[in-house]
Formats: structure tokens, sequence, C-alpha cells
């Protein structure tokens, strides 16, 4: 099947099942033993997968092939910093998008930005643009606040490089518990020179000064989760599955991501001091926020640790206070290990912080999902104005009614009357609304309105409503590639670049 380029997941799954009876190696129970006894010959399975493939052939030649595009009008236009997966860019339809890094490659500018690390500054953000798309978890690199002063939303990308980090803390635990990496490197910087090169007093070392290295086992030792979503749920079952008891804190858990949870394996801590009480090694998985997540591991959370725990920081460096760790080493009273994908500072060359590159995300696979989340997400909101995953704006679906109808994409202060002023305009105007959303976050608020038929002068429309006091923006949307409210990098009206 996989030769001719035509999987079936049921097919697969019944011939992986019937070569299994083939072979002996399940049958009912009442069957008894079939060990020596085989239920198909060999020309039994060559018939099965001739036929099987005969099957799969003929659904295939059924599914009707989607036709190439024939539209040749403008583009969206998306500007990328950083080297971005091609598996994300290849979300955007073909002639319909436009991609490049530089901005005068862009006719009319960008709609869009994408990016992963690169510090994005707000001269970088021309008036032209209605969306940031960030692959990967953190924003730090942007200026978010200031975006939303303009209107912006910013995107992210949560989950999708989760199993990366996972996976990398699980190697943190693993690396604190028994000296991998101080072990490797006394090999390299003490044995093989002190030896010159002998191969038999080297294998002799290598065996003997495995006693300086004695370490402890994770089974059956306590992690401390704090931060439950994407990552920290996944942390939990890794560790679970590793026989390792998890405790877990996050005081901001979302019913979304209480499901992910085995609630009847784990634990929860009702603080985070009981958290620190309990915890052999304690895992970060929170966002920085500078109020409230600064130095979260402190000098009184190191007091309350118990001296032996290790530290895992995959998060953000801030959330560590390093004076304060260093502190704690230098006096005694902890000997815990500090694993983190960060520098710092005031621990730089302490042998019990082990530090490394910023690997977290560094997968072929997770800058894959990263980029390829990001592309749905600025689609969906260039077409439809649906937003999912912003970090500044509310989520929002309104499905379109039909392709009869104008859609109007209002961004505005959230402040009371703004709203009923807005509806109030559009009456006046003689605009019948057929459906309506409106969603606010923070001090934004973000409202989507389909409208009967198209306003005979929309640009029109938009400078007069851009008078309504709180008014940050608003975009027509009409059928995306097919009709004048449709055609990419139009009737977009920002009021701060208008003044």
């Amino acid at each position: 099947l996989k030769a001719q380029n035509l999987p079936d997941r049921h097919a697969m799954l019944n011939l992986i099942g019937l070569r299994t009876l083939s072979r002996g190696l399940y049958a009912p129970r009442h069957m008894g033993p079939i060990v020596q006894k085989r239920m198909f010959s060999s020309q039994d399975e060559i018939i099965m997968l001739e036929k099987l493939l005969e099957e799969a052939k003929n659904r295939k030649n059924t599914v009707p092939e989607e036709p190439p595009s024939s539209y040749n009008g403008p583009s969206f236009n998306v500007q990328t910093y950083n080297a971005i997966s091609p598996v994300g860019l290849q979300k955007f339809p073909e002639g319909k998008y436009k991609i490049s890094a530089d901005e005068k490659d862009l006719d009319g500018g960008p709609h869009a930005i994408l990016l992963r690390s690169h510090k994005l500054q707000v001269e970088e953000v021309p008036a032209t643009v209605r969306a940031i798309a960030r692959c990967g978890a953190g924003t730090n690199n942007i200026p978010v606040s200031k975006m939303s002063e303009l209107g912006i939303p910013v995107f992210n990308t949560p989950g999708a490089n989760a199993n990366a980090v996972k996976e990398l803390v699980v190697t943190a635990l693993l690396l604190s518990s028994r000296g991998i990496s101080e072990g490797i490197q006394h090999v390299k910087s003490h044995i093989i020179p002190e030896e010159n090169g002998d191969y038999d007093k080297i294998s002799s070392r290598i065996e003997k000064d495995k006693k300086l290295f004695v370490g402890q086992e994770i089974q059956g030792k306590t992690l401390g989760v704090i931060g439950l979503g994407h990552i920290g749920s996944r942390v939990v079952g890794a560790a679970l599955s590793l026989g390792m008891k998890v405790v877990g804190f996050d005081p901001a858990l979302s019913l979304e991501a209480a499901w992910r949870l085995p609630g009847d394996q784990m634990s929860r801590a009702s603080s985070l001091e009981d958290l620190y009480k309990s915890a052999d090694y304690i895992s970060l998985h929170v966002p920085y926020i500078k109020d409230k997540t600064h130095h979260l591991i402190n000098e009184e959370a190191l007091k309350i640790m118990k001296p032996t725990a290790s530290i895992c920081n995959f998060a953000r460096g801030e959330i560590v206070d390093g004076g304060a760790l260093r502190a704690a080493y230098e006096s005694g009273g902890f000997k815990g290990k500090y694993i983190s994908d960060f520098a710092d500072k005031e621990l730089m060359g302490h042998p019990n912080h082990i530090v490394m590159p910023h690997l977290g995300a560094s997968t072929a696979e997770a800058e894959e999902n990263s980029a390829s989340m990001a592309a749905d997400q600025i689609i969906d909101f260039l077409q439809t104005g649906s937003i999912r995953n912003s970090v500044n704006f509310p989520d929002c679906n309104l499905q379109p009614k039909d392709n009869e109808s104008s859609r109007l994409c209002i961004v505005n202060e959230n402040s009371p009357g703004v709203l009923g002023a807005i509806t109030s305009f559009l009456g006046v105007k003689g605009i019948n609304i057929e459906q309506q959303i409106n969603l606010s976050r923070g001090g934004i608020a973000y409202t989507v309105i389909d409208m009967k038929g198209q306003p005979e002068d929309p640009s029109l429309m938009q400078t007069e409503l851009a008078k309504v006091d709180g008014i940050l923006s608003s975009r027509f949307i009409g059928v995306p590639f097919k009709n004048e409210l449709g055609r990419p990098g139009t009737f977009y009206h920002v009021t701060w670049f208008q003044e």
C-alpha cells in the first residue's frame, strides 16, 4: 500500500491482524495454543495482499482530485523573519499567498508577519500588517502591548513543541541523577590525557572511576511539576511511565488542561510550599510574567525545598534567581543540580549548574509543528477573521453565514458604549446585521459582523466608522479571492495610521 501511495488505515490494521494470525502469534483463547500451527499459508497472504491493493486502488480512483487553482489576482503577503520550516510555509496556497523575508518583494507591503526568535521592533511593523504569529510559545521577542494599542493580534503556537520539551525534561532528570555529563567530561578531560592514549589504561580507568559518579534512580522519587499546560501535562505522563510519583501545581489550570491530566495517578499541591517540601525534582513550565513568576524559585523557596532537590528549567531563565541559588550552594544549604538551557550570569562555571544550548524546541518535528500551526492561524485570520491562540486578543470563531454576506471585523478599545455606537452607526447606514459576535480580552474588544449584501462604498464607510471613539481598526472580508471585498490587501483601515 505504501509503495503504491495508497495509505488506508483500516486495510492496514486488518492486514496486520491477519498476518499476525498467520504467524501463530495470536489466536482467540478458545482455540488453544497454536504456536506451531499456521492458520494461513503464504499463498493466502499473497491473495489477501493483492485483494487489499486492488480495493485501495479502486477507492483512490473514486476520489475526485482538486483542480489546480486558476486564481491570478493579488495575494496575501507574509513577511518572514528567521528560517521558517518549509513544512509550515507549504500551508500557504501557492498563488494566493506570497512569502518573503524581504518587504521589498511584497507588493503593497506585508499583511502578516511570521517569525521565530527575531526580536521584533515596532518600526518593523508597517500599517499594512494585520497579524503577527510566533512559531513557538513565548512572545517575549514581540512588543505585545504596543501591538494591542495598534489593534494587531499576536499569535503563538502553544503545544506545538510540547513533546520536544518533554523529552528534554526527561533527559534533564537523568542528567541530574546519574553524573552523566560529569562522567563524560571526566573521560575527555582527565582519563584520556592522563593515560596518554594508552587503550588498556584508559579502559581500566573508565571501569575504576565509575565510583566517582554514583547516582540515584528516579523511579520511586517525587517530581513536582509547576505549570500543567501543554508541556507540563506531558511531563506528568512521562514521569509516571518512568515510575515516579508526581505532584502538580497550577492555580490557573483550565478545564481543557485538566482533561489531559491523569488525575487518579497524581496529586495536586494546594500551594507551592507544599510542592517544594515533597519534591525530589522540580520541573518548571510557567510563562515569564514580570510581577508574578519573576524569581519564582528564590531564597525562600530554596530554604523550603529538600537540600538535594534538583531543578529543571526549560521555561524561562528569569524564573530562577541565580544569585540566591549560588548563595545557597556556597553556604552548603543546597546541593541539588540545576539543569537549564538558559545562561545565568550568577551561576556561570558552577559545577551544579548543568547548562546546555537552548534546545527546548530544537527538533525538526517541533519546528514543523510550530510553523504549520502559525501558518494555519494566519490563514484563518486573514480569510475569515477567526482568532485562535492569540496572546492579546480573545479567541473568536464565527462561521460565515453565506457567500452573499459581507464581513466587517472591528478592533476597538474595551470601553462602555463602543459596541452600541458601532451598531447605531450601521443602523443609520441602513445596514442589516445578519449575525455578530463581540468578545473582549483586557483592554481590547473584537467585533465580527456579517451584513447582508455589500456596502456601496466600503472605504468611505470605514473612514466614517473610524470617527467613533475607541475604534482602532476595521477590515472588510468578502469571499476571499472571489469578490471585491475578498481581494487580498484591500479595505483595511487603521485609525492610528490615518491620524
